[in-house]
């Protein structure tokens, strides 16, 4: 089975030796994404519009991998504030609506930047 590896092109990539998406057959399974963006951080101090723009960057390594939000049958979203859980589920239930993947919220420590409210993986399924 072929394997496609979906880049960004950020740095770390390459320093780590990860890739933001990898499509085997008809599974992707996208890295721990976060609201950095090339031009900074969206959402300073604000976990909903973190995870909006989180899911923005999970949906286009689903698009450069085949997929979409649609084939999206679990997400992993780690928090460093579980108090804020519910910013966090309004974004989800907005974005995943009636697609209703299997999720999981945990709270951990902290994420690779301070200012860095969320981390959400994703895996998706394409429909054949």
């Amino acid at each position: 089975m072929a394997r496609q590896n979906v880049s960004t092109g950020g740095p770390w990539e390459a320093k780590i030796g990860y890739s933001r998406a990898v499509r085997v057959g008809q599974s992707v399974h996208v890295s721990g994404s976060t609201a950095m963006t090339p031009s900074g951080l969206v959402g300073k101090d604000d976990p909903y519009a973190q995870t909006i723009q989180t899911f923005k960057t999970i949906e286009a390594a689903l698009k450069q991998a085949g997929a979409s939000l649609n084939d999206v049958v679990r997400t992993r979203i780690y928090m460093v504030n579980i108090d804020q859980w519910q910013e966090v589920g309004r974004a989800h239930g907005e974005i995943f609506g009636n697609i209703r993947p299997a999720t999981t919220i945990v709270e951990v420590k902290r994420l690779i930047d301070p200012d860095m409210l969320i981390e959400i993986e994703a895996d998706a399924i394409i429909s054949a």
